[in-house]
């Protein structure tokens, strides 16, 4: 800004400075024939430069601007016999190379050339092919329009650059934020409808008496609440993106949620990249939250398997052994899963078990997520 500041001070200096020696040295000046005619030119000279200040001026009427105000210059350089008429042409020309585009500016120029040269020669306060210099000034107008073009267009894909940064991180806040909502419909979504399920049962079993049953609702609820605290203490990991043992943490996941020896490991999953390992264990904890939901009392059984490019789990339960009561979800889990397994470029299949190795596992529900390893962030 103040390189800029600097210049438009110049360019004010010189306009003034032209005025000026223009009004304290062209001659004559008078009332009556070419005293006259200097007196009228000499102050449209002085106004025409000076409107080179306003950019406000429409693109429409800058040509005709500036054609008037050369015409003028070149009048008073015929009329005068002395004086510095001539300083109007050379600015009001560079000016044009500013203003205009190419294609009008030059024959402008070449124009005010021309007829300088035929100025000079009917009033000599110059030799004539000094006049022909005064197009040249174009070319120097026409390299500062040059340049402020390539800074304008430096500056427009600087403000480019910037918007795009602004898009992706709002893009990236956007994503970060569904993450945090993928991790907190895990968390609070199922454990709270399952607490309240327990805690619904138990009210109920308060009417028959039945105080056993209401002891085993209310152990179940507790129980929740420990899984619950310990999902949250997950959830905080994944959030710090800390890394977790995939295998340990599924283990005890599949342990808490009453299902043991249930996970089979193949090959060596001992260094997963840490998105990985943490939408694994929220796809896992999802299934098996469905499971004890919709096929409660039913086996479950997890495979985790290693291979060259890729790591797959599959979570099987059995079909339903007893009638379920409808319990309070949020219908997320299912998308969520997807989008988990999405993020990391893999594929998720999830539906009934039509053929198994045993009867009592046709009729339950397999979920398998595949989730390539190359690219994993």
């Amino acid at each position: 800004m103040s390189s800029w500041v600097r210049e438009q001070g110049l360019q004010v200096l010189a306009t003034v400075g032209v005025s000026v020696a223009g009004l304290a040295t062209v001659r004559p000046i008078g009332a009556t024939g070419p005293g006259l005619v200097i007196a009228v030119l000499l102050p449209l000279c002085c106004l025409a430069l000076a409107a080179r200040h306003l950019p406000v001026i429409r693109p429409d009427l800058a040509f005709p601007w500036l054609a008037t105000g050369i015409l003028a210059s070149i009048a008073l350089i015929a009329t005068s016999d002395q004086g510095t008429a001539y300083l109007f042409t050379y600015f009001l020309v560079g000016h044009a190379g500013v203003r205009l585009e190419a294609r009008r500016a030059v024959p402008l120029a070449v124009a005010a050339g021309l007829s300088g040269a035929a100025a000079f020669a009917v009033a000599p306060v110059l030799p004539w092919p000094v006049g022909l210099t005064l197009g040249l000034p174009v070319l120097i107008g026409l390299a500062r329009r040059s340049r402020q073009e390539a800074t304008q267009a430096a500056l427009a894909a600087a403000q480019a650059g910037e918007r795009a940064a602004r898009a992706e991180a709002q893009a990236a806040v956007l994503a970060e934020r569904a993450r945090i909502a993928r991790d907190v419909h895990d968390v609070l979504a199922h454990s709270l409808a399952g607490i309240n399920m327990q805690l619904e049962l138990a009210d109920a079993l308060l009417d028959t008496g039945d105080l056993d049953r209401v002891r085993q609702a209310n152990d179940k609820a507790h129980s929740l609440v420990r899984e619950s605290l310990q999902q949250a203490q997950w959830t905080v990991h994944a959030l710090r993106e800390d890394a977790l043992p995939l295998v340990d943490s599924l283990t005890a996941m599949i342990e808490s949620s009453g299902h043991r020896d249930a996970l089979t490991v193949h090959g060596d999953v001992g260094e997963l990249p840490a998105q990985v390992v943490q939408n694994l264990l929220r796809i896992a904890q999802e299934s098996l939250t469905n499971a004890a939901r919709h096929a409660p009392g039913a086996p479950v059984r997890v495979e985790l398997r290693r291979r060259a490019a890729d790591v797959v789990l599959t979570i099987n339960n059995g079909r339903v052994v007893a009638p379920v009561s409808a319990s309070p979800g949020s219908g997320m889990g299912l998308i969520g899963m997807r989008e988990r397994v999405a993020l990391l470029g893999g594929v998720l299949e999830a539906g009934p078990i039509t053929a198994a190795d045993t009867a009592d596992w046709i009729g339950g529900w397999r979920v398998t997520a595949v989730v390539p390893l190359e690219g994993s962030r």
